[in-house]
């Protein structure tokens, strides 16, 4: 992005660009800065084509006009699938971009063994515009709080991010839903952000595994029915828990072998917020005990596929199962 940020800076830019990558935030932020920086608001030297059916000719012979009353052209070509197939016949026409024209390729997936993903690196520049680390999104949003001289915690921010995941549309539009109802407040606290940030589904099935965890079978299954009120399906929420026990279990091995909360949380991949509750969870547990739960999910599974129970009620019975466990029974 460095590069990308220079460009547009200096207005200096290459005949062909590919920004490609899983964070359409970004892909689409930069697609526009270019476009923009380019052309500013001439709309007479802009092309647009979308989908499978660009055609090659049509977008030699603009290249290949000269611009109107400008120094530049800019053609904006997406999610053309060309960089996942054979494209012998626009890798050949890469290197040929008249300095007047600029492409802009924008893909939400690529080949990287594709002929033209390799020319378009070898004449122009390829962005790979990814999901962003969480000390990424940190500093971005960091960064949008301090142009509007708006302070936050560290608790607070840590619980922001929890709460609104890493989806940077949605961060940018939760984040200014927060400054919206924080207007006159010098800073934002984190009953700010518990009162006013939407909560993700995936939140409440974290909600609904620490209750299970905590033993509060009643918490536990009143979430499971409001996730099953709102769709998820009862075999995701039976991964999910799965999927809870196994990290429950890594975060038990690392506590056992004396590793801090940071160690835990990058092995594990989570934040050191969320690290911090998977260590109070896993103290409620032996190791033998989650050995145990795994394998009750799995087994759980394993019965609905084969039609012993029905789903709803085998993620009940792995809810109670292991929310009862320091009742002994």
């Amino acid at each position: 992005m460095q590069v990308l940020n220079e460009n547009i800076q200096k207005k200096q830019f290459y005949t062909v660009y590919l920004l490609f990558g899983n964070e359409p935030f970004l892909r689409n932020s930069y697609k526009k800065q270019l476009k923009n920086a380019i052309l500013g608001e001439d709309e007479m030297n802009y092309s647009h084509f979308e989908g499978k059916e660009v055609e090659l000719s049509k977008v030699k012979d603009l290249a290949d006009t000269l611009p109107f009353f400008a120094e530049k052209r800019v053609i904006l070509i997406e999610e053309s699938g060309l960089f996942k197939r054979s494209s012998e016949d626009w890798a050949e026409q890469i290197g040929s971009i008249p300095e007047s024209t600029t492409i802009i390729f924008v893909e939400s997936e690529v080949d990287k063994r594709n002929r033209l993903y390799k020319k378009v690196k070898e004449h122009g520049y390829v962005a790979e515009l990814s999901k962003q680390s969480e000390a990424q999104l940190g500093r971005w949003v960091m960064a949008m709080l301090q142009k509007e001289q708006k302070k936050i915690t560290k608790e607070a921010l840590d619980l922001f991010l929890y709460k609104v995941g890493d989806d940077m549309e949605n961060i940018k539009m939760e984040l200014e839903k927060l400054l919206s109802y924080t207007i006159g407040e010098e800073g934002i606290t984190t009953s700010m952000v518990q009162d006013i940030c939407t909560e993700r589904i995936t939140n409440r099935i974290f909600e609904m595994t620490e209750s299970i965890s905590l033993g509060n079978e009643k918490k536990a299954l009143n979430l499971y029915y409001d996730l099953l009120a709102l769709k998820e399906p009862s075999m995701r929420i039976l991964f999910l828990i799965a999927r809870q026990m196994n990290q429950l279990l890594i975060v038990k091995n690392l506590l056992l072998a004396g590793e801090r909360k940071e160690s835990i949380a990058s092995v594990v991949k989570v934040s050191p917020y969320i690290a911090g509750k998977l260590m109070a969870q896993a103290k409620s547990f032996e190791k033998e005990q989650l050995l145990e739960y795994v394998t009750l999910c799995v087994e759980a599974e394993e019965a609905v596929k084969t039609g012993g129970l029905a789903e709803k009620i085998a993620v009940e019975m792995v809810i109670v199962k292991i929310a009862r466990r320091k009742k002994g029974y």
